[in-house]
């Protein structure tokens, strides 16, 4: 079996900084496989470069092409597009083996650890990562700061005006966890990063003080900083969310410098959960030997594929440390995390965004995703689960992009 085709897209009206990847096989196999961010130069790093890796060869060598295009990209630097091409491309070869196998990936991964794996609700809207008409302040970084306005699914509105009518919601629908981001708003402010003003720390605090005030230990509640605040402020926030008791605070401190979320640890009995942004199983490796983090957060499609995120649940495991599956990107990036969480004993949670499984999942892939009484289960479909819909990659709407075998 050979590779014969690899085609790119960029939904731009759907998902913009997304790109979907498909990688053809001669014997008739189509793998599917995602990435998030900067597309243009992921897909440029495909076809200009990868693809004369894949062209010709055997599809189910997948640690072979990991580690070639991995150990080529570490000479200039693997961090950015270059990691996030390698975990689209991994996507897709796991995707192909499945369907050869006729089994999912979970099952060639060793078989179901888990049954279901407990969710939680990101409180975004459907303009989060998907195409906004939303006006925003140029210094605010697009999702950030910003709650728009009031509309179907806008959970990120919802969370800071209407809490307790939100969280009703969700724990009616089955969720027992929420996620919100509601001090990113004061991060943008002058000198946010370096200073937070008791003001405007209550502001932030007031949505979860009421959540937690009507629903008692019903529900979760996890506080995303977005890497937005420094080692001062950091404190401040995790002395205030003592009586919030939350399941976490996440990326409170940008995970650059693992020593100075470890003394951040130290100086605070809340959970801290480190972090999607770290993109290389290194900066995990000193995350767990630092003792720096209570959870760790993986994007399959950031981080290196399936194939990296299978490594370092291990490695976690290894240090009695459960996992976490980040998404609130593209749909490949929850069914991935849902096909390894479902083959390792410590995911413990996986990361939705209902507003995204409800509008903007269905016009990009074939089939559903369900959430029921706050689990989620991984497909027993062959591969992983979910298939981009043909008509994206017709045309030239979407700066389709093809590399062939011989061409």
């Amino acid at each position: 079996m050979k590779i014969t085709k690899l085609e790119t897209v960029i939904p731009r009206d759907i998902m913009p900084g997304l790109l979907a990847l498909r990688i053809h096989t001669d014997a008739g196999h189509i793998g599917h496989g995602e990435t998030y961010y900067v597309p243009e130069a992921v897909a440029s790093t495909i076809h200009d470069w990868m693809a004369k890796r894949l062209l010709g060869a055997n599809p189910l060598e997948i640690e072979s092409h990991w580690r070639f295009l991995y150990e080529r990209t570490t000479n200039f630097g693997s961090r950015g597009c270059e990691l996030r091409a390698i975990s689209a491309i991994d996507l897709a070869l796991w995707d192909i083996l499945g369907q050869v196998c006729d089994q999912p990936v979970w099952q060639l991964l060793g078989g179901r650890s888990q049954d279901k794996i407990p969710v939680y609700n990101s409180s975004a809207g459907p303009s989060y990562a998907g195409k906004s008409n939303e006006p925003h302040d140029s210094h605010v970084w697009p999702g950030h700061g910003c709650v728009g306005h009031e509309g179907p699914l806008n959970d990120y509105w919802s969370v800071v005006n209407r809490p307790t009518e939100y969280v009703q919601e969700l724990l009616d629908e089955g969720y027992r966890a929420v996620k919100m981001w509601t001090l990113d708003f004061a991060a943008h402010k002058h000198g946010g990063p370096l200073y937070l003003s008791k003001q405007d720390l209550e502001v932030g605090l007031r949505p979860m003080r009421a959540i937690r005030d009507a629903f008692g230990n019903q529900i979760e509640i996890m506080l995303d900083g977005h890497g937005f605040f420094q080692l001062p402020t950091a404190v401040r926030i995790a002395k205030a969310m003592r009586e919030i008791d939350p399941l976490w605070l996440e990326d409170v401190i940008r995970p650059d410098c693992v020593d100075t979320i470890a003394d951040f640890r130290r100086q605070t009995d809340v959970p801290l959960a480190v972090s999607e942004m770290m993109i290389g199983m290194e900066d995990y490796r000193l995350v767990l030997e630092k003792r720096a983090a209570d959870y760790i957060m993986i994007d399959p499609t950031w981080v290196g594929g399936i194939s990296q995120t299978h490594r370092i649940c291990n490695m976690a495991q290894s240090y009695n440390v459960p996992v976490v599956m980040h998404d609130c990107t593209g749909p490949l990036t929850l069914l991935s995390g849902l096909q390894v969480g479902t083959a390792t004993t410590n995911v413990a949670w996986q990361e939705t965004v209902r507003s995204q499984i409800r509008m903007i999942y269905p016009k990009l892939i074939s089939g559903t995703i369900q959430v029921e009484a706050g689990y989620a289960h991984a497909s027993d479909e062959p591969g992983i689960g979910g298939r981009w819909l043909p008509e994206l990659f017709e045309g030239s709407t979407y700066q389709h992009r093809v590399s062939e075998a011989g061409r």
